[in-house]
């Protein structure tokens, strides 16, 4: 018997925007932008109208300044020819009657020399190299090790946020995310694991809390409450963070974002891109503690989203690689019609191969 999908199709709002569905599509990375100025091009126009069935478009996350890049060919949202190329995405969308928000994005010490201002070190709330890779365009390369960010330099960062938010606002998208998630910037100041602080930035959870709601803040100054969401993933360990007690600091995060009437929690459910179960978290009490809208990620399928939304234990829910192969994914649930597959070899880098060219539905 297949599941009924109308709880899928109903209409949602989210402040003053209705989202026709409650799909949405999470953000990925496909490194495509244009090599010299890392602005979205004419292929990702196409790439996101593909795709504007989708009742909120989370866009691919977009670095906030140079120093903020972690891969080669992510697009930036600091530049005019970024902010021209972000808005013929957008207008795409919009043409095609969806809704798109953008995310912005610092990965911090997740980075290269080779990506940074004059091969300086990547920055990080403490100077502690993380095990893991990023993507320079021939494959895989370990990070380098990177610097405490002085206490001194944790304004700039944040006004680069807010000109990022109203870079976007430029750009024409309906509204902004925050990257908090998978071991980024504002993941290694949130984690234990990561931050070894002992200023007004580490050590007690306030404390650790404290960059990621300053950010929050300048974004809620340059867009409406409504309008602004946040990513987090209290408990993977993408990019080698760790917190000892992650329902202490996401608890006190969450409740802190909840206060200031953001649109919603966008939170990935276990280890991203893997075990749901990786550590035991109460995702209901996260769920419950907060006054926005609650958008479930991590292996969903279509049967799991039917049952989170009709148990009412996420408001919407998000899909990420089932985008990549689906640009049709709306009305692939609706019918409970197979997925396809995408492929893998092409999705880092490239051109419209196994980037535009998957067909929808009626084209297949």
């Amino acid at each position: 018997m297949v599941a009924d999908a109308s709880v899928l199709m109903q209409p949602f709002k989210l402040g003053d925007l209705t989202l026709p569905n409650r799909v949405v599509m999470a953000p990925l990375t496909r490194n495509r932008a244009t090599h010299g100025d890392d602005a979205p091009n004419a292929l990702a126009a196409t790439y996101y109208r593909q795709r504007a069935s989708a009742g909120l478009i989370v866009s691919e996350g977009a670095q906030i300044s140079q120093q903020g890049q972690g891969y080669v060919w992510t697009p930036g949202i600091y530049s005019d020819a970024q902010v021209a190329g972000w808005r013929k995405a957008t207008d795409a969308v919009h043409a095609a009657g969806g809704r798109i928000f953008a995310q912005l994005w610092h990965v911090g010490r997740v980075s290269h020399v080779s990506l940074q201002p004059d091969g300086g070190q990547p920055v990080s709330s403490s100077a502690i190299r993380a095990k893991t890779r990023t993507y320079l365009g021939e494959g895989f390369t370990e990070v380098s090790e990177p610097r405490a960010l002085e206490a001194a330099e944790i304004a700039g960062v944040v006004a680069d946020f807010a000109k990022a938010a109203a870079n976007a606002m430029r750009a024409g998208f309906d509204g902004v995310e925050l990257h908090g998630a998978n071991g980024y910037l504002i993941d290694q100041f949130l984690r234990d694991g990561v931050n070894h602080r002992t200023d007004a930035y580490g050590g007690p959870v306030e404390n650790r809390a404290r960059f990621a709601l300053e950010v929050i803040d300048a974004l809620t100054k340059v867009w409406p409450a409504a309008r602004v969401g946040v990513r987090i993933a209290p408990v993977s360990p993408a990019n080698d963070v760790a917190d000892s007690n992650p329902a202490a600091i996401f608890g006190y995060l969450v409740a802190k974002l909840s206060e200031r009437r953001i649109g919603y929690l966008h939170v990935i459910e276990g280890a991203t891109q893997g075990d749901r179960n990786f550590a035991p978290f109460d995702w209901a009490a996260l769920r419950r503690s907060f006054s926005g809208a609650y958008v479930a990620n991590n292996g969903y399928t279509r049967e799991m989203a039917i049952a989170a939304l009709a148990e009412g234990r996420a408001d919407l829910v998000a899909f990420g690689r089932a985008f990549i192969a689906n640009p049709d994914l709306v009305e692939r649930l609706r019918r409970g019609a197979t997925l396809a597959e995408g492929n893998r070899a092409s999705f880092f880098g490239g051109g419209a191969e196994g980037y535009t060219d998957y067909p929808a539905l009626s084209e297949a």
